[in-house]
């Protein structure tokens, strides 16, 4: 049975795009049928939660992305640290922050000690505006994993947390 995420080529025979993950055969290593399953998966909520964002809201991922960091960090965070948390260039976030701070959802505030140095926060207005995304987005996510059972959905966290343990441990190893 194949996972129809449409992250993937389209079938010869015209039907539903299969991932890369169903295009695998019993000789390819088993850690690589994991990343691409994960990988589809991730595409697929990443998709719908992407266009539900744009037709409610008439907002970015990123955007969105952007004001969930802040919403945890109500001192504000400073460009570089956005971009590193969000794995994104510094420019996507000068963007983005521009963006936002347009909509007077962000502002921009200088570093009292280097006047180089910008820490975004949230407005008023843009706190009010995330809390409302944020309860809706939630639900969108549990309602999108709805047929997955609690006890499934713990054993999965349990597992990913391992993994993501293990590569932080590999990742301290390298430096």
């Amino acid at each position: 049975m194949s996972d129809q995420s449409g992250a993937g080529a389209v079938q010869g025979d015209g039907a539903q795009p299969l991932d890369l993950a169903s295009r695998l055969t019993q000789d390819h290593h088993q850690s690589l049928k994991l990343w691409l399953r994960m990988l589809a998966c991730t595409v697929k909520i990443e998709n719908e939660i992407r266009s539900r964002m744009r037709t409610t809201f008439d907002i970015t991922l990123p955007r969105f992305d952007l004001m969930a960091q802040l919403e945890r960090h109500p001192e504000g965070l400073r460009m570089g640290e956005l971009s590193r948390r969000m794995m994104v260039t510094g420019g996507n976030i000068t963007g983005i922050t521009d963006q936002l701070e347009r909509e007077q959802l962000v502002v921009r505030v200088p570093d009292a000690k280097d006047r180089r140095v910008y820490t975004v926060k949230l407005t008023e207005a843009g706190r009010r505006t995330f809390a409302d995304m944020a309860v809706v987005h939630e639900g969108w996510i549990a309602e999108l994993l709805q047929d997955i059972s609690p006890d499934d959905k713990g054993q999965l966290i349990t597992l990913l947390s391992q993994m993501k343990q293990h590569l932080n441990s590999a990742d301290d190893k390298q430096e």
